[in-house]
């Protein structure tokens, strides 16, 4: 995924390391491993289905991702793999090159084991509704802009990353980055929680392509400061903008859709893993 913003344009949600039940054989469902209920789409489309990761595993050095030849029928299994290899990682912000390597090796395989390559001329229905990030590999680089300029992570500033969504409705063309934020306060005073939304429009470009193109950052305070009016962030003007700074746009291929795991892969080498929130 591509996020643009005033300055920093991306992040993601935690995982957690419990021991993924195997699916049973008697299951109809179409994601037999979870068991949240099923919703309909806001164009009125087909029920899609949440996945779960809270229950997947780290991954163990016995994984071996070195099998290409998978087809169709192993998809819900590739899917485990992905999530299994990228659990643990903090969306990527705690990721090593070997952990890079396996993540991005998993999500080669899912996406050459889809029964068919991504048409958003056919599938846009999909795209349709919030999406919860579970890994970025450019979030290794530390930052909270990913592979665009962004405020450090870590104790440099005392900003603490929580979920990040993406919010998608293919009818208005609105495509929200959603970031959940915690601002470190002076002693004696509490954090400060907060819910940034980087909004954009997005036009389809090619085949599996989308460009997004930033419209306006608006900040909602939570808990204690619930009770504050949304602030909107002023954008800084194109021409006081470093040279290399993010422009307000960004485009990106969807490499693999289904009903509840999405695949990206960026403008700036970036892969991104979502599963429907």
């Amino acid at each position: 995924m591509a996020m643009a913003s005033p300055s920093w344009s991306s992040c993601c949600a935690s995982t957690s390391t419990r021991p993924l039940p195997s699916p049973p054989a008697s299951s109809k469902s179409r994601n037999p491993w979870r068991a949240s209920s099923g919703r309909r789409s806001a164009s009125g489309g087909k029920r899609r289905q949440q996945l779960s990761i809270r229950a997947v595993a780290a991954p163990s050095s016995a994984v071996d991702y070195s099998d290409t030849a998978a087809g169709a029928g192993d998809v819900p299994s590739l899917k485990i793999k992905l999530l299994s290899a990228v659990a643990g990682l903090n969306r990527g912000l705690a990721a090593s090159q070997e952990d890079l390597d396996r993540a991005d090796a998993a999500a080669r395989q899912l996406e050459a084991a889809a029964p068919a390559p991504v048409d958003l001329a056919k599938d846009l229905d999909k795209l349709q509704g919030r999406w919860r990030l579970v890994y970025s590999s450019a979030f290794s680089s530390r930052t909270l802009g990913g592979s665009r300029p962004g405020p450090p992570t870590g104790r440099l500033l005392p900003i603490t990353l929580g979920q990040v969504f993406q919010r998608i409705d293919v009818v208005s063309q609105d495509f929200d980055n959603i970031v959940e934020l915690e601002l470190g306060a002076p002693w004696p005073l509490p954090p400060v929680e907060a819910t940034a939304t980087l909004a954009h429009k997005f036009e389809i470009t090619g085949i599996a392509s989308i460009k997004i193109n930033f419209d306006k950052t608006t900040v909602k305070t939570k808990g204690n400061l619930s009770q504050l009016p949304l602030l909107e962030v002023p954008r800084i003007p194109d021409s006081l903008r470093p040279t290399t700074s993010n422009t307000g746009s960004g485009e990106f291929d969807v490499t693999y859709l289904d009903d509840d795991t999405r695949i990206t892969r960026g403008d700036r080498g970036e892969l991104r893993v979502f599963v429907v929130s």
